[in-house]
């Protein structure tokens, strides 16, 4: 297509948007994070050899050079650059201090015909306007390949973040990755605004930085000799020496450190150091063991809080990194701390006394605290996870709360800053389609959607509690991400829906229309050499119990774009004849849905396959003898009757976690035949959840004498670090109005979803 096909294209588009009057996001604008305003104009700007790129004085070079490479590696257009600016095909950048827009990082891109002008407060406010420039160059809906031309419609676009801290944790400690690959994982982040990168430089795996102080942390705690992190902590957890033909690991010397730090400045990246204490401290023990209550190597992880060797050490690590880290802001981890050695620790039994502290909660809060006032000293401040609030929390202290949100709203309501990072949306070591068909993964199931849907703020905080909050984070924990690809792999696109999470206003976002511009964006990784996921071909079933019209709502959902997807309700395989979805049905009864999407008429190897029941149990009443854990509710107690079923990950809100043996009864309101009750449970080993020994199911007319009708063994192997899903099934002939199920405890957790009864 030409330059003037294209152009009447654009023109007829253009005169849609302006009457019908709406201003939303065109879906053919491919911008990620979608900006927080769009107005369409009438006409195009023409985007050619003849451009010139104009800027009004040096300090704006750099995004002029930037620009010019988004240009030339799209469009291979050969572009001046000028300082001096004259009407005509220009694209100007210019800082102007008196616009209205409230953040320093914002920008207002006004495409006209004759030229696109780029204004901003700042030199950042330039750098986010010039990524917003580079994705319109990039999309080649707006392209012409035969006259080397890119059509851009006339549009204005005002756009600032929704929130300041827009972050991305990338833990090195657990594997050690190259300097190139965290300076083109800077460059990725950047493009997609996002601003902190939360170095996690120390950990039991792994010391990361050069201290000058310290030779031996990097000579020997930089290595161990394992690869696999379950092996190495399996076979005792022992580090190796810098040079021995079995050593894996690395580290980052000052040089290298002050590079990158300067090159993510460039890009408006802040790097954070995380430097852990006083736990997960495992690799400083081990080179220095007198920094242990037991004074001795490989026996502890977490420092000896009454010996002031501990504070001398940690004090004189942090000045270290303060000169090489200028943020505001360094994160002392602070969570997950054994504190088991500190109770039977003759010197913490000693500090505990002489300060006055009830318990080792106190214990490691003396240490934050003390921590605090030093970093404080030399003016910056410290962040830590949200375990720092146990035993009180430090003054100025910044909470990151990854717990769920209970410890963020904690702080902001004790008037603490927050930063949002909860492990069920954030936690990008988590898998993101079926495990069956990734790499092994921590735990959890995490797709892009799901981190889309999330919002930082808790609904329940106050207007004042809310401005604490500054934002969210990703954190990518690499316990079993061994290669910089694999990083790339579990990053993309996950990381495009946090950016729009952290920077659009929460009513622009619209899931179809980021669906569309995920698709479009997958391209532009792969192009830039990104090994992205590339999206799944996995659909879900969503469901809308209608107890009165005894019927169910099916919603069949897919990760990508608008795909074709054919379905089947008698548990067949759906084929190029089967039923087109269109939209939500409705099941009167019971079925076997089996669904998959089609390309080209050829149906995905991947067919969704599952049972919709409109049971008897649905909307009735469970009596618990035993009562859930409170940390995984689901829905309370009509969870278990909801006629919902849990999807890939037993925090998805739909399973509901036991402790202890499942003991509950359905109170059937009546009298009436049964023959069938089901149960299913969920195994996932690494994370300590596990299938019951067995389940036995009992019934009774009146409440009161029960009789067995089924017993049901589990056949899943628990040695099996797999996840596992399983359908529990007891079949008999009974009448009875009361159901009682009791699952037994193998170890760990048990989860189940919804009890089926026919």
């Amino acid at each position: 297509m030409g330059c003037k096909i294209k152009l009447l294209f654009l023109l007829l588009l253009v005169a849609f948007f302006s009457a019908s009057g709406n201003h939303m996001v065109d879906p053919k604008l491919q911008i990620i994070p979608v900006p927080r305003k769009v107005v369409f104009e009438r006409g195009v700007f023409r985007l050619d050899s003849n451009t010139r790129i104009i800027f009004e004085n040096q300090s704006l070079r750099k995004e002029a050079d930037l620009l010019t490479a988004f240009i030339r590696d799209n469009l291979d257009l050969p572009l001046s650059e000028n300082l001096n600016w004259r009407p005509g095909n220009s694209i100007r950048l210019l800082i102007d201090t008196t616009l209205r827009i409230k953040s320093n990082e914002g920008y207002v891109l006004s495409i006209e015909p004759q030229e696109c002008i780029l204004k901003a407060k700042t030199r950042v406010g330039i750098f986010y306007g010039v990524q917003t420039l580079g994705q319109l160059i990039a999309d080649k809906n707006f392209r012409s390949e035969e006259q080397k031309c890119q059509m851009l419609p006339a549009v204005r676009i005002e756009d600032e973040p929704e929130f300041i801290y827009r972050g991305v944790l990338l833990d090195v400690a657990r594997h050690f990755y190259p300097v190139e690959f965290v300076r083109k994982f800077i460059d990725l982040i950047s493009e997609y605004k996002l601003n902190t990168l939360h170095w996690h430089l120390t950990d039991a795996e792994g010391w990361r930085l050069e201290m000058k102080r310290y030779p031996e942390l990097t000579k020997i705690a930089a290595w161990r000799p394992e690869e696999g992190w379950l092996k190495w902590r399996r076979e005792g957890k022992r580090y190796s020496t810098e040079g021995d033909i079995s050593a894996y690991g690395g580290y980052y010397t000052q040089e290298e450190v002050k590079s990158l730090v300067a090159y993510a400045a460039d890009r408006f990246v802040t790097i954070i150091p995380e430097i852990e204490m006083p736990g997960h401290s495992d690799e400083v023990l081990a080179v220095y063991p007198e920094l242990s209550c037991s004074g001795k190597p490989y026996t502890q992880g977490a420092f000896c809080v009454g010996n002031e060797k501990s504070f001398e050490f940690i004090e004189n690590v942090l000045e270290e990194v303060m000169m090489l880290f200028p943020s505001s802001y360094i994160h002392i981890g602070g969570d997950e701390v054994s504190k088991k050695a500190w109770a039977a620790c003759p010197k913490c039994q000693a500090r505990m006394q002489k300060e006055k502290l009830k318990n080792t909660k106190e214990l490691q809060s003396y240490l934050i605290h003390r921590v605090e006032r030093f970093v404080n000293s030399k003016g910056r401040k410290i962040i830590g996870w949200d375990e720092i609030l146990d035993g009180g929390l430090a003054p100025a202290a910044t909470v990151m709360s990854w717990r769920g949100e209970k410890g963020g709203i904690e702080a902001a309501r004790m008037g603490h800053h927050v930063i949002m990072t909860p492990e069920a949306y954030c936690y990008f070591d988590s898998y993101q389609a079926d495990p069956k068909t990734q790499p092994f993964a921590f735990s959890g199931f995490i797709p892009y959607l799901k981190i889309y849907s999330y919002y930082p703020i808790p609904d329940n905080l106050n207007e004042k509690e809310a401005g604490l909050v500054l934002g969210a984070q990703a954190n990518i924990w690499t316990e079993y991400i061994l290669t910089s690809d694999h990083v790339e792999y579990m990053a993309f696109p996950r990381l495009l829906a946090l950016s729009e999470v952290v920077w659009s206003p929460r009513e622009n976002k619209n899931a179809e229309d980021f669906k569309y511009r995920v698709g479009q964006h997958i391209g532009l990784l792969q192009k830039k050499g990104v090994n992205v996921f590339t999206l799944s071909d996995r659909l879900e079933l969503k469901l809308e119990p209608d107890i009165f019209g005894k019927r169910m709502k099916v919603w069949i959902e897919s990760e990508k774009y608008n795909p074709e997807i054919r379905y089947t309700l008698d548990g067949t395989e759906p084929d190029i004849f089967s039923p087109l979805y269109r939209g939500p049905f409705h099941v009167s009864d019971s079925a076997r849905i089996k669904a998959a999407m089609f390309t080209a008429k050829q149906r995905s190897e991947t067919v969704l396959s599952e049972r919709v029941d409109n049971h008897k149990a649905i909307g009735k009443k469970v009596i618990y003898k035993t009562l859930y854990n409170n940390s995984y509710p689901a829905a309370g107690r009509e969870t278990l009757t909801d006629g919902l079923k849990g999807g890939l990950t037993y925090r998805d809100g739909q399973w509901q976690g036991f402790l202890k043996n499942i003991d509950v009864t359905v109170d059937l309101g009546e009298v009436q035949d049964l023959s069938f009750v089901s149960l299913r449970f969920l195994q996932l080993k690494g994370t300590g959840v596990y299938m019951p020994q067995w389940m036995r199911v009992k019934v009774s007319e009146d409440g009161v004498n029960f009789r067995e009708v089924g017993m049901v063994p589990n056949d899943i192997p628990t040695d099996d670090s797999s996840l596992f899903i399983k359908d529990f099934k007891a079949v008999f002939t009974a009448k009875a109005r009361y159901v009682n199920i009791f699952a037994r405890k193998y170890s760990g957790f048990m989860f189940t979803d919804e009890i089926v009864i026919y």
